[in-house]
């Protein structure tokens, strides 16, 4: 019998599914030719040759947005597999030293906005560490660090405040934050959404809202930031907040709504006395990070 002669098929180029992903990602054509380099014009070519190679449609594009059809859905899984195994295999000849467990901390804000994108980052760079995340305020953080439970931190500590080891990563301001054409703001005494004592946020706000004179009360105790909006846009209290965390349904409020103008508050990293590779590795990571990051936060 004979076997019909078949022709090999076609292998994926790694750099052409790095492309792929970041547009699935991104949702957009021109954002992901920034995240690998390329111009537009060569990322549609990659994705049109990708096509081909394959024989079906990967994206949906309109005007405003491009999203995955169930080819581009299908894909999305195996590319994600394949850059992972091809960067696990890299490391292992590259950086096989750099391995373990790092045990790093964070405040629910940060955890919530920033550190997926980080820990991403850093998993694609370095598949041999793993990283440990805790979520806790900024004073249990120091308590885990000074009783050496974590490799390193994230802090929120008051602006010009250096009474906290550690090198500011960031620097953001503070705004009062109702929900937008509420009127919280005009309750006497005024309601406000804080956190517990050790609270940056919470201390700088009580100490000008007292040195301006005005009345206050605690309507909403909350560390969770989704606690905090959800107290919001009921219109039950106002808080203060970094400027990046305002929605389109909230509303910046000021001297013309009465109240004092908040300063603003440090982001800081802290790490172990003894540092491994791996923390090194991840405290540079996330440094990085935030450079990266933070014109979008202005």
């Amino acid at each position: 019998m004979t076997v019909p002669f078949r022709q090999p098929l076609p292998l994926l180029d790694n750099d052409v599914l790095r492309t792929f992903v970041a547009i699935a990602e991104t949702g957009n054509f021109s954002t992901a030719a920034e995240a690998v380099f390329r111009t537009p014009s060569a990322v549609s070519m990659q994705i049109k040759k990708l096509e081909e190679q394959l024989g079906a449609t990967l994206f949906i594009r309109d005007a405003r947005s491009v999203t995955l059809t169930v080819h581009g859905e299908m894909l999305l899984t195996y590319a994600r597999r394949m850059l992972a195994l091809s960067n696990e295999v890299v490391a292992r000849f590259i950086m096989p030293e750099l391995s373990g467990v790092v045990r790093l901390g964070a405040p629910e804000g940060i955890g919530e906005r920033l550190l997926p994108s980080v820990l991403k980052a850093f998993a694609s760079h370095y598949p041999g560490v793993m990283i440990d995340v805790t979520i806790d305020t900024s004073s249990g953080l120091r308590r885990r660090m000074n009783e050496q439970r974590l490799d390193l931190a994230l802090f929120n500590s008051s602006c010009g405040i250096d009474r906290y080891e550690g090198r500011v990563v960031f620097t953001e301001k503070l705004v009062w934050v109702g929900a937008k054409c509420g009127t919280a703001h005009l309750r006497t005494p005024l309601p406000l959404s804080i956190w517990e004592e050790g609270c940056a946020w919470r201390g700088e706000a009580l100490s000008r809202l007292e040195a301006a004179g005005l009345p206050y009360r605690v309507a909403y105790l909350s560390g969770h930031t989704m606690a905090q909006h959800a107290a919001i846009l009921a219109d039950l209290a106002i808080a203060p907040l970094p400027r990046s965390f305002v929605r389109h349904d909230m509303a910046i409020l000021g001297e013309k709504e009465g109240l004092p103008e908040l300063g603003g508050f440090d982001i800081r990293l802290v790490t172990a006395e003894r540092q491994t590779g791996p923390i090194r590795a991840v405290a540079e990571c996330i440094r990085e990070a935030f450079i990266e990051i933070a014109p979008a936060l202005v």
